[in-house]
């Protein structure tokens, strides 16, 4: 097997999906808040890796002599495991599971709780006024 070659276009494809979907995901949204929503544009920003990765897969494929239906399976993996490492590793300091509850429950601890009287007098989403 071509260890280099399978590493380099697993990095490279990784790298490239991971940048593509973080580069649109910060770039037009500003946060990985919409992240947390499932709509057609983030199913298809976090399906953008995909793309680099079947591309590396044929790369290898066509590069190869020998055991090509392994190897191209073996960057697939490798690619799709490094992408998701890149995914945790960058999107942990969000903690996009948090944000999936009710936004009345992530309120930091310095802020008023809401009540009635308050949803009455603050008809806006923000909730903070006296």
């Amino acid at each position: 097997m071509r260890w280099k070659l399978l590493i380099i276009a697993s990095l490279l494809a990784a790298v490239v999906g991971a940048g593509a979907t973080l580069g649109i995901v910060f770039g037009l949204w500003g946060s990985a808040r919409r992240l947390a929503r499932i709509d057609p544009v983030t199913v298809a920003a976090l399906l953008l890796p995909v793309m680099p990765i079947l591309y590396a897969s044929f790369f290898v494929y066509r590069h190869t002599a020998r055991r090509r239906q392994l190897q191209a399976a073996v960057t697939a993996l490798l690619a799709s495991l490094l992408t998701l490492t890149i995914f945790f590793f960058l999107f942990k300091p969000f903690k996009l599971t948090g944000m999936l509850t009710k936004p009345e429950l992530m309120r930091s601890a310095h802020m008023k709780p809401i009540t009635a009287a308050t949803r009455e007098r603050c008809p806006q989403q923000r909730m903070d006024c006296a």
